[in-house]
């Protein structure tokens, strides 16, 4: 797998484009800021925070946090727009979030960089994260251009984004972007998934 801070430190980050992902602008457009309830809402892998800075542009307070040192640096460097702020920490490890809970979260080329196999704990992450009635949105890489063998990026179906979520969530809306970037033009899905009070799992960790 891809050492992320290495990356970072090189310049070597060809999914950063320089700005919020177009598919998040469309979701505001759609939902409005009111979708996460006045936040806060957390963002992993949040790289230079371009998204997180949207959010809170739009008055949701944000918490990008990331596993690459520089990259949150970086993140931090950059002009605040308002009250956003940036961690450095492992998203899928427990000891990170603790007591930590978010209205929301914004999924934006995280899943799609993790190996598959710690999908499961992905969505532990976020239903352990959020409260009840919370809400999970994200725009999901269904078929990069590359072989599963090769990734990250790693691809995923709606399907398995339901089956993977549906523990903790309930899709509540779905739907292929008209903005993306140029590369990604029907690659990408939007999807939103709202916290059940009642996950389906046993023995889940019970925050929220």
């Amino acid at each position: 797998m891809r050492d992320w801070e290495a990356s970072y430190r090189s310049g070597d980050t060809p999914w950063d484009k320089g700005g919020a992902a177009p598919p998040l602008l469309e979701m505001l457009e759609r939902h409005g800021p009111g979708l996460w309830d006045g936040g806060p809402v957390v963002v992993p892998g949040c790289g230079f925070g371009h998204d997180v800075r949207v959010l809170a542009e739009n008055g949701i307070p944000a918490c990008g946090v990331d596993i690459a040192k520089t990259a949150v640096e970086s993140a931090r460097v950059l002009p605040a727009v308002a009250s956003e702020t940036y961690e450095c920490g492992d998203f899928l490890d427990a000891e990170w979030w603790g007591a930590r809970s978010f209205a929301g979260m914004w999924e934006h080329t995280c899943l799609c960089a993790i190996d598959p196999a710690l999908r499961p704990q992905y969505a532990e992450s976020a239903g352990g994260l959020l409260v009840d009635g919370g809400v999970l949105a994200g725009v999901f890489y269904l078929n990069p251009d590359n072989s599963a063998e090769e990734g990250p990026p790693f691809g995923i179906s709606v399907e398995e984004l339901d089956v993977l979520f549906s523990p903790w969530f309930e899709r509540v809306d779905g739907w292929v972007p008209e903005s993306s970037y140029a590369s990604r033009v029907g690659r990408e899905w939007i999807g939103i998934y709202r916290k059940l009070a009642k996950p389906r799992v046993a023995g889940s960790m019970g925050c929220g």
